[in-house]
């Protein structure tokens, strides 16, 4: 395969550049899919298990990576017999079931581009994606369809098939089961090249549509080398990623990344129980645990003693991403699993983790890690379109040199927008963090979250992690607001731990515990009992969602939003 030996920019070797074992893709093209699943069968590892499946009721399926090889020739078959070319879009529309996978493997595999959504969206969020990525397929469930597509499917104009999962379909569908079992199980993989398009995901601003972001073939080799890199991903590993592919996490790390690396791939479709969870972890001997913040704050609200009774020595390497990892957490998870969870941090638009705590690398509790080998991550401040860059332990903008293979290479439609993420050779990530003497990335908050009190810049998840440190709280979202002396204070929302009651006494107490820890020009003025907090579905706290709440403003796109504060 035609792949760069060093970075055009610096003129230097790139870690991923050397994937020997890894990648093993025809001279001049690329292809996930081939990668994922063809080249296993290949090279005679077609009957080692690639995909264990778990059902809501207790069902358990394996499959091999030659039954994915197998699936996927049906799906890329099914698609060709229906008139699909190679750059038309397929959305999937479905919980965590095998056919869900069988999906994107074919869609790759036949050069067609797969976009994953979220089965817990509303009619309104599932239409509008499907307008920007022209969709042309549409793969999801009877119950699916008839609740949230049958109603507006005419109105787009671009959709040409819809696959409904089982053996029966609506007038105007086809039926997915008859429709694999009569297609032929030989298809030649598509050539695709490095640059073409294989995947997008759709991300949320604070306005305005939801973005596009689309990636390319050729983020396969970033997906194989920062699997092995940051999370210990070899052969025969069994591994488990929670996370539903509508998330960005769970296709690149959840399909792409582990098949790749040739590991088991474990696939709950239930969503979080704490005892089915640790069930699972002991019965299956999960090795490598790849989870997010919020799961791990559950865990922590059940307790130590719900945790005492399984088995967790089959696991090596504990890994979260999502949004920032609460100190607290690292070390919980060390007491009780015997070893931390270690945080990273990527997005979206990167396409692959870009700053991690990996295997070996001492936890700093609290920190993102280090910058991946390969990447160039610095801390600056913006003066229109000049970056300087600032110093260890200044807080400013976290920025990423361009040119890893997983970075993203379009917004749909909005070129312009997409212009704006890079200024000075630097791409924009939006996040502010700290970076300290030994090259640990510290996480401080979205730009637009930074509060400004009585002239101390105060971020966000600084306050949240003090507040966590209380018994009595479970989560935290904190969020400036407008003062006439200070410019704006901090104002705190929490949830509770079991056995604690909302009261005025709590409340006093838990801004006690936070101007002792914090000093009283950090610490919240205010502490607002909550049930739970509005949240995504990939577990981060929608601070801008309780900031416009409280101040009434528009709330901008909620259509990622998974639940709200009552």
């Amino acid at each position: 395969m035609a792949k760069p030996a060093v970075s055009e920019r610096t003129n230097r070797p790139v870690p991923w550049a050397d994937a020997d074992g890894i990648i093993d893709a025809p001279e001049g093209s690329v292809n996930i899919a081939y990668e994922a699943v063809d080249r296993h069968v290949l090279h005679g590892n077609g009957a080692e298990r690639a995909l264990l499946w778990l059902g809501k009721e207790g069902e358990r399926r394996d499959f091999t990576y030659a039954d994915l090889a197998d699936a996927s020739a049906r799906f890329a078959n099914v698609l060709t017999a229906h008139g699909l070319k190679p750059g038309d879009g397929v959305f999937s529309l479905m919980g965590r079931v095998p056919e869900l996978y069988f999906a994107a493997l074919g869609t790759l595999k036949a050069g067609l581009v797969f976009t994953p959504l979220f089965s817990a969206f509303g009619p309104e969020p599932i239409r509008t994606r499907m307008e920007i990525g022209d969709a042309a397929v549409l793969v999801t469930t009877a119950q699916l369809y008839k609740r949230k597509i049958a109603a507006w499917r005419d109105q787009i104009p671009t959709l040409r098939l819809i696959l409904i999962v089982g053996d029966e379909a609506p007038e105007g569908c086809v039926a997915f089961g008859p429709a694999m079992a009569g297609a032929s199980a030989e298809f030649e993989t598509r050539r695709t090249g490095p640059d073409d398009p294989a995947l997008v995901h759709f991300t949320s601003g604070t306005t305005g549509k939801p973005k596009g972001v689309v990636h390319v073939h050729n983020a396969v080799l970033y997906h194989a080398f920062s699997g092995r890199v940051a999370l210990d991903l070899t052969p025969g590993t069994i591994y488990w990623c929670t996370a539903d592919p509508g998330w960005v996490t769970g296709t690149c790390y959840g399909i792409v990344s582990p098949l790749v690396n040739r590991v088991t791939m474990i696939v709950d479709e239930a969503e979080f129980d704490l005892d089915r969870w640790y069930a699972t972890v002991q019965r299956e001997k999960v090795e490598v645990w790849y989870s997010a913040p919020t799961a791990i704050r559950m865990m922590m609200r059940a307790g130590a003693a719900a945790a005492a009774p399984y088995d967790f020595s089959s696991l090596r390497f504990l890994a979260s991403v999502g949004e920032p990892l609460n100190p607290e957490a690292v070390i919980w998870s060390a007491q009780v699993f015997g070893q931390p969870f270690h945080d990273n941090w990527w997005q979206t638009e990167t396409g692959g983790i870009m700053i991690a705590n990996c295997p070996g690398d001492e936890v700093k509790p609290g920190s993102m890690g280090k910058a991946m080998p390969g990447i160039e991550a610095g801390i600056v401040e913006r003066s229109g379109d000049t970056l300087r860059q600032l110093d260890d332990g200044e807080v400013g903008e976290l920025v990423l040199r361009p040119g890893w293979p997983s970075m993203m290479r379009a917004y749909l439609h909005e070129q312009a927008r997409y212009n704006k993420c890079f200024v000075d050779d630097w791409y924009l990530s939006g996040d502010l963090a700290m970076r300290d003497a030994d090259g640990y990335f510290w996480f401080v908050g979205r730009a637009d979250d930074l509060i400004k009190t009585s002239g101390h810049l105060v971020g966000p998840f600084e306050v949240e992690s003090a507040l966590i440190e209380h018994p009595a709280v479970a989560e935290a979202g904190v969020i400036g607001i407008p003062d006439e002396t200070a410019g704006e204070i901090v104002k705190a929302y929490v949830t509770l731990n079991p056995d604690f009651t909302p009261d005025e006494a709590l409340e006093r107490d838990i801004r006690g515990h936070a101007r002792k820890k914090l000093g009283p020009a950090v610490a919240p003025r205010e502490v607002v009992f909550r049930n739970t907090l509005p949240k995504t579905r990939s577990g981060k706290i929608m601070r801008r969602l309780l900031k416009a709440r409280e101040l009434g403003l528009p709330e901008g796109d909620i259509s990622t939003l998974e639940t709200d504060e009552t």
